[in-house]
């Protein structure tokens, strides 16, 4: 043959070899994959060889691939075991020596699935599951294992609980994408953390746990009960046995995984010296006396480096505590990516590898907002010997977690070959067959929460347009009579966004993910139509029409209500209530878009329509350019100003006022401007009777204060210092008497 015709003869092999490839696109990705030429129709039942000696539950599983109706065909053969059975021995130097590994061959009319343990055996399965379609199996040749030991889920966020259903449903998912470990660890269950840690289940709830372990088993999970004792634990031996009765309690339901949480308290429980004494005593008395219960987990008191920084306590821990017990780390911060760095401060102090308790994509802290993004961020070079555990706390939403529930299979099973972006992607297909480019729509636009929480964390978000939303907002900060391709992107991300909500709110794919975020999905609606009728009444000016300008003003003034009403009446949690949605870039992309072309709108054709760009019931003046339209919003009964993202250049006796619909019983106003020095600002209020009264301003741990304790009808904040000023209007918000 010539060198040209087998260059064609390998080139056509190797494309071949990709499309079969892509055609099964494994997750999460296996270390190693050989794809052959041929496919193996599957129209009669195999003969099993192996069975009886095989993990059961991989055999269960196994056998759900197959209809009892087919027929027998004793030439196909389904080679099954763990290393050490007669039935796979031959396969045994193919199978990697790694916890949880497996080899997967099928080629010819053999398939031998051989687990280096019995997990190992049950993963090759449900890879074997992702290969199995219409009746058809590829030749392929796997070899796979996990880099990271314990790999899944802490449901420890606070707020409402996930339901038993909800829970049920996230230990199959868990299991079908090799996910380990469920820990259970909600802080509003009062039977897991004080006052009534120390009290057993009532009959009624310890069922439900008992069905939830055994849904945790038929899935290859284990439930990881957790206990919060430290609050008000006193360090007895009355304690300490009343701590271990309730293992016992737990085991007898069936619980093989046990955890102690000593995060989130204060006083006498935060000893470390105590803390390290009891869990020792747990681990020689229980987990070891059992024989079958899975190493202790911890989670610390100082569980973020920025808690730890002098490592006195963490490096107690590492010195005391037995060197099986693993440790909870959330890592530079409470919530924050994993870095390589932190890894090995704290692997250090603790001397051992660290159990990470990642926070993402848990909104416990910003109760408003739903976190859809990809899992990125957290270094890819990590490996087992560093970190032994990754688990990720999330949002109260269960169906929507899976989002990112996802993405951490994918990274915790192989680092090193995780892809943020196409795991996301992935998912959307995963969640909403039909409808995963609607759903991804959303969920690009509803990821970031907000680098003004106090955790100061962001994500990306609205990343295909933000660029775009930049240069538009610049080119009409010089004038709004240039069209741009910019201009028509954005209109038409405005129309998709319509487009994708209607759909996402009849789909049938997921009804639980619809009854979830079904508020949100109506205030994503809200938003796309305000965005496209802003464009209408940009178009509208420029043609100089200022009937059907003001005509489009009203309809976006409607909507603005709309989304207002939205906000006020769903989701009413009393720390962070509300909707809201594309926080990041859309909303802002609105807010000035809509204030410039107003603005502009009032020159052109001599009126005063109001510039506020989100809807409030009470009404906001300004002498200072910048904060021109700024948002007035009420939360939870509570008024503020929209927080303000760049520095705010703020001139000689430049003034804001907020005159209310009625007057407030304001308590106290709080506002942070930076390191301004409060001399230079005089706040007023209006009290009833139309007068103005000026109130001293006090700081408190870097923020300003006013104490007001009477009804206004108007507030005043001015510059009094003679000079011009840059500030950072981060706060200022008025907390009204309930």
């Amino acid at each position: 043959m010539s060198k040209y015709w087998l260059f064609l003869f390998v080139c056509g092999l190797l494309s071949a070899f990709s499309s079969v490839a892509q055609e099964y696109d494994l997750y999460p990705k296996p270390r190693q994959v050989t794809f052959g030429e041929n496919k193996l129709l599957l129209s009669a039942m195999p003969s099993l060889k192996g069975e009886t000696t095989a993990y059961p539950l991989a055999v269960k599983h196994l056998k759900c691939l197959f209809s009892d109706t087919l027929p027998v065909d004793r030439k196909l053969t389904v080679v099954i075991g763990e290393r050490g059975d007669k039935a796979i021995r031959k396969y045994e130097s193919r199978i990697p020596s790694r916890p949880e590994g497996y080899y997967l061959l099928v080629k010819g009319r053999t398939i031998v699935i051989a687990g280096n343990d019995e997990r190992g055996t049950l993963y090759g399965v449900r890879t074997l599951e992702q290969l199995f379609k219409d009746g058809v199996i590829p030749e392929v040749e796997i070899v796979d294992y996990p880099e990271i030991a314990f790999r899944g889920v802490v449901e420890g966020f606070y707020g409402t609980p996930w339901s038993m259903e909800d829970r049920a449903e996230q230990l199959r998912f868990y299991g079908k994408y090799k996910l380990n470990t469920y820990i259970y660890g909600p802080k509003d269950d009062p039977y897991h953390r004080s006052p009534n840690w120390r009290d057993p289940y009532p009959r009624k709830e310890a069922e439900a746990i008992k069905r939830l372990v055994e849904v945790a088993n038929e899935s290859g999970v284990d439930f990881v009960w957790a206990i919060h004792p430290g609050q008000d634990i006193r360090w007895t031996d009355e304690d300490r046995d009343n701590l271990l009765r309730k293992f016992e309690s737990m085991y007898d339901l069936g619980v093989r995984a046990f955890a102690v949480f000593f995060d989130d308290i204060s006083g006498e429980g935060t000893n470390p010296e105590r803390q390290a004494a009891l869990l020792n005593y747990i681990d020689e008395y229980f987990v070891k006396k059992k024989g079958d219960v899975i190493p202790l987990l911890m989670c610390p008191t100082d569980y973020a480096k920025a808690w730890a920084q002098n490592g006195s306590y963490i490096g107690k821990m590492g010195d005391l505590l037995n060197p099986s017990i693993n440790v909870m780390f959330t890592g530079d911060a409470v919530i924050a990516s994993i870095t390589r760095e932190c890894v090995e401060w704290v692997d250090a102090k603790l001397k051992r590898p660290v159990y990470i308790w990642w926070n993402f994509p848990v909104t416990d802290y910003i109760r408003n907002r739903v976190l859809m993004g990809p899992v990125y961020g957290n270094d890819t070079t990590l490996t087992g010997d560093e970190m032994r555990g990754f688990v990720s706390n999330p949002m109260e939403h269960a169906e929507a977690s899976k989002v990112a529930i996802y993405g951490v299979a994918g990274y915790t099973w192989n680092p090193s070959a995780y892809d943020s972006q196409a795991a996301w992607v992935d998912v959307m297909g995963v969640l909403m067959p039909r409808d995963a480019d609607a759903l991804r729509c959303f969920a690009s636009h509803n990821s970031d929460p907000g680098a003004l929480g106090w955790h100061a964390w962001q994500r990306e978000e609205s990343v295909e347009i933000a660029d775009c939303a930049d240069r538009l907002m610049r080119i009409y900060e010089k004038g709004l009579g240039t069209v741009s391709p910019e201009e028509e992107r954005m209109s038409n991300e405005f129309d998709h966004i319509v487009e994708c909500a209607d759909r996402l709110l009849v789909n049938k794919d997921n009804p639980a993910l619809v009854r979830e975020l079904e508020p949100w999905f109506r205030q994503f609606k809200l938003q796309g139509e305000t965005g496209r009728e802003l464009f209408a009444m940009l178009w509208a000016y420029r043609d100089g029409d200022a009937q059907r300008f003001l005509a489009k003003y009203r309809h976006v003034r409607a909507l603005q209500e709309q989304t207002f009403l939205l906000d006020q009446t769903c989701n009413q949690n009393p720390y962070q209530p509300g909707i809201i949605v594309g926080t990041r870039v859309l909303q802002p992309f609105i807010n000035h878009v809509f204030t410039t072309v107003v603005k502009a709108a009032n020159a052109a054709f001599g009126m005063e329509l109001d510039m506020m760009s989100e809807y409030s019931p009470h009404e906001f003046t300004t002498t200072v350019k910048q904060l021109e339209g700024l948002p007035v919003q009420v939360k939870g009964g509570n008024v503020q100003l929209s927080p303000v993202l760049e520095v705010v250049r703020w001139g000689v006796d430049e003034e804001f006022q907020i005159l209310f619909k009625q007057p407030l019983p304001v308590m106290t106003i709080q506002l942070y401007l930076g390191k301004s020095d409060r001399s230079s600002w005089q706040l007023s209020v209006q009290l009833k009777n139309g007068t103005w009264k000026e109130l001293p301003l006090e700081e408190k741990n870097g923020e300003y204060f006013v104490s007001v304790g009477t009804k206004v009808k108007a507030v005043k904040f001015a510059n009094v210092s003679g000079k011009a000023q840059e500030v950072f209007l981060r706060k200022f918000l008025l907390q009204i008497q309930k």
